[in-house]
């Protein structure tokens, strides 16, 4: 048996080498790899596109309408002129400079922005600033009477009943609150007439002794 091999035998097959090299539309692999890399940036400008539309929706269109809108503050009134969609949260802080209203989810989850509309608590994210036209608003600024602080306010500090505190002006608002609808001051009706208000800190257990003391409740 001869060994001899003819270099004819170590060629390629033309028909393998040609159907290795392209795919089925006719382009050969490198042509393919570099329409390929070439689509990567489409794909970003295309994405960043999108991105940059919805952030333009967003905002309010140019030229939209405005309506009178008149705001009793903390006992303050203010006459505004604000976009008929302008939550309460952000005539609050943007347009009255009253920051301490905090803005969380911005979806009415997490309590933060929690204020008082005639004494009664809301969720200011979630309101139209004029439908509080000709109501009584209270936020965490308004509470403290000069120097002295609310019992609430007061409780919490005796409790340390905050750590990071930026759910605390909600936390303390909406405690208030609770005193005036007469909720039990057992731990189990508090942790419930609380529940809308979230502390990613877990200071729950302080957060319900402050207020158990600023309703009067025994406090073990």
């Amino acid at each position: 048996m001869s060994d001899d091999v003819s270099h004819d035998d170590l060629k390629p097959d033309p028909e393998e080498s040609t159907a290795e090299s392209t795919n089925p539309h006719g382009l050969d692999r490198r042509t393919f790899i570099a329409l390929s890399l070439g689509a990567v940036p489409a794909v970003s400008v295309a994405t960043s596109t999108v991105l940059e539309a919805k952030a333009v929706a967003a905002r309010p269109a140019p030229g939209s309408a405005t309506i009178p809108v008149r705001l009793n503050v903390n006992g303050t009134g203010r006459r505004l002129r604000l976009d008929a969609r302008t939550s309460l949260l952000d005539a609050l802080r943007e347009d009255l400079a009253r920051a301490g209203t905090k803005k969380g989810c911005d979806h009415g989850q997490c309590g933060a922005c929690t204020v008082l509309i005639d004494g009664r608590r809301v969720l200011s994210c979630l309101t139209l600033a004029a439908t509080a036209s000709g109501h009584r608003v209270t936020t965490v600024e308004g509470l403290a009477q000069g120097d002295r602080l609310h019992p609430v306010q007061a409780a919490f500090l005796k409790h340390d009943a905050f750590q990071c505190g930026y759910c605390t002006p909600g936390q303390i608002v909406s405690a208030v609150g609770l005193l005036a609808e007469g909720c039990p001051d057992d731990p189990a009706h508090i942790r419930e007439c609380m529940s809308g208000n979230l502390c990613r800190c877990g200071a729950y257990p302080n957060i319900v002794a402050a207020v158990r003391e600023a309703k009067g409740g025994k406090v073990s």
